[in-house]
């Protein structure tokens, strides 16, 4: 059984000119996008609520507050599930579906969080953490892939930010919910076992869902694609919707026989497509969102602010501002365009970077009230951050892979951006202590430069283009506007020579 979100509904996607498409041209679409995009939420609520509940968490085991290693390995667990999440939820998408794999994701995050909440000693925690991970990892590959494969090419940059808006409405929530519990017994168990509510949320809607339009033609039956696919678009505009995705379909089953993880390096087009998607997630982390998210308590009590409800009172407002930000991006990313968002947004990191490194320069050689100018470069960094370089990445991953490839490469590129996350969580407090906290930023922001550099060479613009459409650029780019290329040529035929 399937629900329709809006029955009889006129929100059809016209293939004339005359109408224009909007955000809120198909509520249909809509709701399908905001219920996949709760795994986005649990997403964020799981990197926003460790950071305040670290802070208890301390107070109640004594050998966490000795030990920054154990601190980072608490928060860093659920990274490394995370990695194996994505790892894996790649294949998972691919074999059983969008829909399955969130079904999945849900359960697994649910049962972490009620083992969290019951924790009696950190090794529990941290095994608690290490489910909720998993199942945040297969959340974000399918997540952005399910709302991309049902979204109209002209809003579908941003239906995908939709689901970072989840994520910084999560991060938000988490920091509410922080707040709310400081005087409750029991505080960090609440805060993490709350999670499972959303997760079951989640999971019941998910039963009336459909399936992914362009998984069932691919995997499991036309018809009921057809039928998906008609909710969105009119008959016309259906017609030729589904022309483009036989004719891509066609196309692979020819050239391709089975889809294999080395193909992601040999053949030239897809290589290229992975080392944009791949190289925008790991940027996205080494550029500090997840320091600023995770550790925003703990800057904030370093720059002078010494009381854990105060601390969290002004992580509030950064969270708020990564959750407004990403609003103004879900309108720029399909107007302004994926490229050119993202360009932006690295200056504004890379500058407000300086000003928070500057800040803790002149606050370790003595200078008075930098807290606030350190709080300030928190607020400037994520408002740059916010609306180019947080919906970004996902957007582009959602929409440069072929359908074969789609899930694996996907899986493959959210692991990046996880491993990157777990580096950078990690090594954080540890590289702070060690060269300071003005010189950690200073690094960080000589990454962004890079970065920089990164997009401009390596990541097309591909705002308003359909998954055909973006196939034919990749084959473009790896063999020329004369040659289609057939995806069959392979980077290293000459190794097996």
């Amino acid at each position: 059984m399937t629900i329709d979100l809006v029955p009889g509904s006129s929100g059809l996607i016209d293939a004339g000119g005359d109408k224009k498409i909007t955000y809120f041209s198909n509520k249909y679409v809509l709701g399908l996008t905001v219920i996949a995009g709760i795994g986005g939420l649990l997403f964020g609520y799981d990197t926003g609520v460790i950071s305040g509940a670290l802070l208890y968490i301390r107070d109640d085991f004594k050998a966490v507050d000795q030990s920054s290693v154990l601190q980072e390995t608490i928060v860093s667990m659920a990274l490394l599930g995370a990695i194996i999440g994505a790892a894996t939820g790649g294949w998972i998408n691919d074999t059983h579906g969008r829909k399955s794999a969130t079904l999945i994701a849900d359960v697994i995050f649910a049962v972490g969080s009620f083992v969290m909440a019951s924790a009696p000693d950190p090794y529990v925690l941290i095994f608690g953490r290490l489910l909720v991970g998993i199942g945040v990892g297969i959340a974000s590959v399918t997540a952005p892939m399910y709302i991309a494969e049902a979204a109209p090419s002209e809003i579908r940059g941003g239906l995908v930010s939709t689901n970072v808006l989840m994520i910084t409405g999560g991060q938000f929530l988490s920091y509410l919910v922080n707040l709310g519990f400081t005087q409750v017994r029991g505080t960090w168990r609440w805060m993490l076992g709350i999670a499972a509510i959303p997760a079951i949320l989640q999971f019941s809607l998910m039963l009336l869902l459909p399936e992914s339009p362009r998984w069932l033609y691919k995997n499991r039956s036309s018809s009921e694609a057809i039928a998906m696919l008609s909710k969105i678009y009119d008959p016309d505009r259906l017609q030729d919707e589904l022309q483009q995705l036989s004719a891509a379909l066609d196309e692979e089953r020819r050239n391709r026989n089975s889809v294999r993880y080395r193909d992601v390096f040999r053949i030239k087009e897809i290589r290229l497509a992975f080392v944009a998607g791949a190289g925008l997630q790991a940027f996205q982390q080494f550029t500090g969102i997840n320091t600023v998210m995770y550790y925003s308590p703990t800057i904030v009590q370093m720059a002078g602010f010494g009381s854990n409800q105060l601390a969290l009172q002004l992580s509030l407002i950064v969270a708020l501002m990564n959750a407004a930000g990403t609003i103004v991006g879900i309108y720029l990313i399909d107007h302004v365009g994926r490229r050119k968002l993202a360009l932006s947004s690295l200056t504004g990191v890379i500058l407000s970077l300086i000003l928070l490194a500057v800040a803790f320069f002149l606050e370790s050689s003595g200078h008075a009230n930098m807290g606030w100018v350190a709080v300030l470069g928190l607020v400037l960094y994520i408002s740059a951050f916010a609306p180019g370089m947080g919906p970004v990445p996902w957007t582009v991953n959602s929409e440069i892979y072929s359908e074969s490839y789609r899930g694996i490469c996907g899986g493959m590129s959210a692991t990046v951006n996880w491993v990157s996350n777990l580096i950078v969580a990690q090594s954080f407090l540890s590289i702070a202590d060690a060269v300071g906290i003005g010189m950690t930023f200073l690094i960080l922001a000589g990454i962004g430069v890079v970065a920089v550099g990164f997009v401009v060479v390596f990541v097309p613009e591909t705002k308003g283009l359909t998954f055909e459409e973006v196939e034919k650029l990749w084959r473009e780019r790896a063999w020329g506007c004369g040659n289609n290329g057939n995806g069959t040529e392979f980077l290293l035929e000459d190794d097996e020579a």
